[in-house]
């Protein structure tokens, strides 16, 4: 999965003699995460609505009739914005740009290419790659193993088993972090899986049936 495939693509920008109030006001207004500040197109920082919101919430707590009247008509984004910024390619992987989120605690980025701005990507574009990796949009019923470690074969075996139950297999992830190994260097991780399936209590069986415990379940047409 690649960046620009996922992002926010031409994104608002603004330039950084823009009042903080204004900035705060297109946040809002368009329902972003964060606005790319730019100068004679070159990315100069990078303002986000949690610090708008912050920072609104702190001058109205102050109650100081001169703080709000600066903070409404005077002060500029090229004041408070994030310089220099940390930016993914748009030919980066979705997998390098959750890794360098973490790293860095940074929820949103510009998506750079050939020194332009060419989208955004951010806590938005990140929930709707999890809602559509997990099936949320379509009727699908799902398990969730027990953490089991996974050397050669487990995921063909657990497929086969939920196969044997009367799953139409749609997804399995191997999910989890941090995890020990075993010593054969093999993971422990969490596996869940999507399905169709008339009946999610054959799949279940099945899978238990075969060693691997259910922790969680749920069927899309009882939710829906």
């Amino acid at each position: 999965m690649i960046v620009r495939n996922w992002m926010q693509a031409n994104p608002m920008t603004i330039p950084s003699d823009t009042l903080v109030s204004e900035a705060k006001r297109l946040l809002s207004d368009n329902n972003l995460h964060a606005l790319p500040v730019m100068d004679n197109g070159r990315l100069r920082g990078l303002v986000t609505r949690a610090n708008m919101l912050r920072m609104g919430h702190f001058v109205l707590r102050t109650q100081s009739p001169d703080e709000f009247n600066y903070f409404v008509n005077r002060l500029k984004v090229r004041d408070v914005m994030v310089r220099n910024p940390a930016t993914v390619c748009g030919d980066d992987t979705m997998e390098a740009c959750l890794l360098r989120g973490r790293q860095l605690g940074v929820a949103q980025f510009p998506v750079m290419q050939d020194e332009q701005v060419v989208g955004i990507i951010s806590a938005n574009e990140i929930f709707q790659l999890a809602a559509h990796c997990l099936g949320a949009w379509e009727q699908r019923s799902g398990v969730t193993l027990a953490p089991l470690w996974l050397g050669p074969g487990v995921l063909g075996r657990i497929a086969d088993a939920a196969e044997a139950g009367g799953a139409v297999l749609q997804a399995i992830y191997p999910i989890g972090h941090d995890e020990p190994q075993a010593d054969d260097g093999y993971p422990k991780k969490t596996v869940i899986l999507r399905f169709r399936t008339p009946t999610i209590g054959a799949v279940i069986a099945a899978l238990e049936a075969a060693g691997f415990p259910v922790s969680e379940s749920g069927d899309a047409k009882l939710a829906s």
